[in-house]
């Protein structure tokens, strides 16, 4: 069917126009539909751009990572009080005003890298209570903000619980859901699926080009709770390590070279940094001997199971035999 002079009309408008379009009180068109119709994605609707920036802004933004980055707990209030303690006059509101323009905005005692949008279908916590025992039961993804000298990006990672071994990794100079849809792919196409996904409620992973991959997958969705700040622990310590180990000794000047510090430090986590949690061995000696191992007792259980029917269809021969 060729495309109509109205609909044709209404594709080429700018972005700007398009969203002014949505209305999202109507109870007849879906916002899903209008956007649909307007060639419009839903990422691409609840995207802001960023505000200009001066070289103090930086400076503020930049020593709130890092305190944040240590204490994720602080509300724009104690950060606000903590900022004005080390030099820097910045009240409650521009705090407030930047925790958004980072894209940290807070909920209480935890902070979470994007807005969690009110259309999209949020999935119920399941690692309450779960124990994770092998590789590939719990995969997690989290977002977070990476300072420049001049400006800063946003990086997601995927991280398998049980190892802590990081699975793939976007760096992305937005918060628009494509990238950490990227990560996802890699991390199942390189290493494979696991029972369950965990993610925040952010947008990003609500998005319907999130969820799509999960469920195709079959993998069984995770979300954080509200106000839970330890649902993402691993992935957390992880920013942490990276954070403070790599990303705030240099002063990274373009969006290649945080790419390679980052490539650079987590090839250094997974095969050569020890942790404590695992007995001082590495990530990736967890992660990949742990499949070898359920790879072999797969293969055991294989080989007992068809010697045990094998067994049972021999038994019930020689019982039919002997009957006559």
């Amino acid at each position: 069917m060729r495309e109509t002079g109205l609909k044709k009309n209404l594709v080429s408008l700018a972005l700007e126009v398009k969203r002014k379009m949505i209305d999202h009180e109507d109870e007849n068109i879906s916002v899903t539909r209008q956007c649909e119709f307007l060639e419009l994605s839903r990422s691409s609707l609840y995207y802001k751009a960023r505000p200009k920036l001066i070289e103090e802004d930086y400076k503020i933004m930049n020593k709130i990572d890092e305190i944040y980055t240590e204490h994720p707990y602080y509300g724009a209030r104690r950060m606000s009080h903590v900022l004005r303690s080390d030099g820097l006059s910045v009240g409650r509101k521009k705090v407030s005003k930047y925790y958004e323009i980072m894209g940290i905005v807070a909920i209480y005692p935890k902070m979470n890298l994007s807005k969690r949008n009110q259309a999209h279908k949020i999935y119920p916590y399941l690692l309450r209570d779960l124990k994770v025992k092998y590789v590939k039961q719990v995969y997690s993804a989290d977002i977070t903000y990476i300072r420049l000298k001049q400006g800063f990006v946003y990086l997601v990672a995927v991280i398998d619980w049980y190892s802590r071994y990081i699975l793939s990794w976007r760096v992305s100079i937005s918060l628009e859901s494509d990238f950490c849809v990227e990560a996802l792919k890699e991390a199942i196409k390189e290493y494979g699926k696991p029972e369950i996904f965990n993610t925040d409620q952010g947008v990003q992973f609500t998005s319907n080009s999130f969820i799509l991959v999960l469920e195709t997958e079959q993998i069984k969705i995770s979300m954080d709770g509200k106000g839970r700040a330890l649902d993402n622990v691993f992935i957390e310590r992880f920013w942490r390590s990276l954070k403070q180990e790599k990303i705030y000794r240099l002063d990274i000047e373009t969006v290649r070279e945080a790419k390679e510090v980052i490539s650079e430090y987590i090839k250094f986590y997974n095969m050569q940094r020890p942790h404590q949690s695992l007995d001082y061995k590495v990530p990736a000696s967890i992660f990949f001997g742990d499949v070898r191992d359920k790879e072999e007792q797969e293969e055991v259980r294989h080989r007992s199971t068809s010697h045990a029917l094998w067994k049972g269809l021999v038994e019930m021969v020689v019982h039919f035999m002997d009957k006559f």
